[in-house]
Parts: structure tokens; C-alpha cells; sequence
């Protein structure tokens, strides 16, 4: 026990009428180094004021964001068999997955949920990074697909916020199975003549970017967001060359043709409402008509004044 620190100072702190500090008060922007109070970012959606750095938000916290007056309804997570593989690595994957629910207070890590935005009713699918990484495994899959046959059921576009890092090795093959398996649903959708908005955030790697991530009507990335399929190490060492610089970041992908528009999270909210709108057919903010210009009268011309 260090005497100092666990009696010297608190007697001190207490003498003079001091307060402990909360650790969050103050975050560091990774980009410029500047602190930031806490509150400040919160408001402003866990965007650094001063550098428009997108730092990782809460999905809970995204969508009371996204959704009319902060509210939403989410959807009961489907159920399915725990640990089929009952894997081990350091440590048991039921641990892991106890030890995540406890965390996160979520099932696993997607999130389906019921709202308007602008007054339009949609369905929003969303990846909880703080869940093992956002990584699909069986009970993910079979949340997206319960998003994509709600959507369906209630004639509502979906948006779907993707954050991950792919498959999720505990499930080995089980994990994989849920790509085609969504991209069935993601079909189905579109079938159904209903809009599919995909926003990738930060970051979008793996399987899920092989797959429902990259099949929207509109692909729609976060600034800075990291999207791809392999690491740049892997594929630096597999093709032997330096990538280039902001290789798979937002506004590369922009420039390339992978990504139809990069928006700050603070403007999605009114861009996807209005894409939205687009797409189903309603009408945007009516202009008026302009009155009709009065046609002038020609009269005609004596031909004693044309000669």
C-alpha cells in the first residue's frame, strides 16, 4: 500500500477542500492533441469541434441522434444456439460473451430499431463496436436479417449503420454462413422496391465490408472512416509495394468510386431524410408556381405608316 497516495493526499485534499476530478472530464483529439471538455463533445455528437475528428460513438447514443426527438423502439433479438463450437482461446467464449453482455447491456451486437426522422418511419440496423469489435456472428446475422423482414413487413426503407471487424472467429464457419445468407435479405429488399442506406463508419473491415455493408442503394461514409477488406499490412506484404497515402479511408474511397458521398455525422441525419424521400417518391418542399406572363397585345400597322 503506498501510505502517500492512499492516505497522505486524500487527508490533504480534504484539508484544503479539495475535489477529485472526474478521469472523463477532459478527451484528448487523437488528430490535433487539444482537450476537450467532455460535455462539449457529447453535444456535438462525439465530433471535435475545432477538427471535425469523428471520434467512436455509443449506438445507443447514434441513434437517439438519428431519430425524431431522440425516440425509438427497438426490436427483441432473435435467439440462437450459444457457443455451437464451444471455443477456446485464452479464455471460453461463453466467458467472453458474459463478460460483453455485462459490459454493453446488449444481447450481441446488432441493434434493430423502429423511428422516424424528418417524420419519416424507417427502420435502422446497427453495429455496437463496443460488442466484441461489431463482429457478425450467428446472433448478428440473424438480427440483420430480422431488420431487413421487419422493413419489409412494414413497407419502411432501412438504414444500417455498419462499425465492425468482420466475422467472428469463435463461430468459425457458422460466422461466415451469415454473409450469403444476408445478402439474401438485402435482395429481398430490394425486391420489395424498398430503399437500402448503408453509412460506414469507422471502422468497416472484414467480412461485413464483403458483403451486406457494400450492397445499398447509397453508400453513404463518415469523414476519416477506415473501410475495407484486409488490413494495409496484409496487403502491403502480399502485393510488395507501399499503398497509397489515406489508402482505404473515406474520402480515398470517395475519390475511387467506392463510396457515393462523405458526410460529417452532424448533416446525416437531414441527408438521409432527404435521400430518403427521394427514393420513395415523396415530395420534397413544393415550389410555387410562378404566375403566368401576360402576353403582349400587337396591334397592327397602318400601311399608310409602313410605306
Amino acid at each position: 500500500m503506498n501510505w502517500i497516495t492512499n492516505y497522505v493526499r486524500p487527508k490533504i485534499n480534504s484539508m484544503l477542500g479539495r475535489r477529485e476530478m472526474p478521469e472523463n472530464l477532459w478527451i484528448k483529439d487523437p488528430e490535433s492533441g487539444e482537450m476537450v471538455f467532455h460535455t462539449d463533445l457529447e453535444k456535438n455528437q462525439w465530433v471535435v469541434p475545432s477538427s471535425g475528428h469523428h471520434m467512436r460513438i455509443p449506438a445507443k447514443d447514434r441513434l437517439k441522434f438519428f431519430f425524431d426527438d431522440g425516440a425509438f423502439e427497438v426490436l427483441e433479438q432473435p435467439k440462437v444456439t450459444i457457443d455451437p463450437l464451444k471455443f477456446r482461446d485464452e479464455k471460453r467464449y461463453v466467458d467472453r460473451l458474459k463478460e460483453h453482455r455485462a459490459k454493453t447491456g446488449q444481447d450481441d451486437a446488432i441493434i434493430n430499431a423502429l423511428g422516424t426522422i424528418e417524420g419519416l418511419p424507417i427502420v435502422v440496423t446497427i453495429h455496437d463496436f463496443s460488442f466484441m469489435g461489431g463482429s457478425l456472428g450467428m446472433a448478428a446475422g440473424e438480427a440483420i436479417i430480422k431488420g431487413f423482414e421487419t422493413a419489409i413487413a412494414q413497407k419502411k426503407p432501412l438504414v444500417l449503420f455498419a462499425a465492425s471487424g468482420g466475422a467472428r472467429m469463435q463461430e468459425g464457419i457458422l460466422s461466415l454462413m451469415q454473409l450469403p445468407r444476408t445478402t439474401v435479405a438485402v435482395e429481398m429488399l430490394k425486391e420489395a422496391g424498398l430503399p437500402y442506406i448503408v453509412v460506414l463508419t469507422n471502422p468497416t473491415t472484414g467480412g461485413v465490408s464483403a458483403s451486406y455493408a457494400m450492397l445499398g442503394d447509397i453508400h453513404i461514409a463518415e469523414p476519416g472512416a477506415l473501410i475495407g477488406f484486409a488490413g494495409q499490412r496484409v496487403i502491403e506484404q502480399t502485393i510488395r509495394e507501399k499503398l497509397p497515402e489515406g489508402f482505404q479511408r473515406a474520402e480515398y474511397l470517395k475519390a475511387h468510386g467506392m463510396v457515393d458521398m462523405v458526410v460529417p455525422r452532424t448533416e446525416l441525419k437531414a441527408t438521409i431524410a432527404r435521400l430518403l424521400k427521394m427514393l420513395m417518391g415523396e415530395a420534397a418542399t413544393e415550389v410555387p408556381e410562378e404566375p403566368p406572363v401576360e402576353q403582349a397585345v400587337v396591334l397592327p400597322v397602318p400601311a399608310e405608316a409602313r410605306a
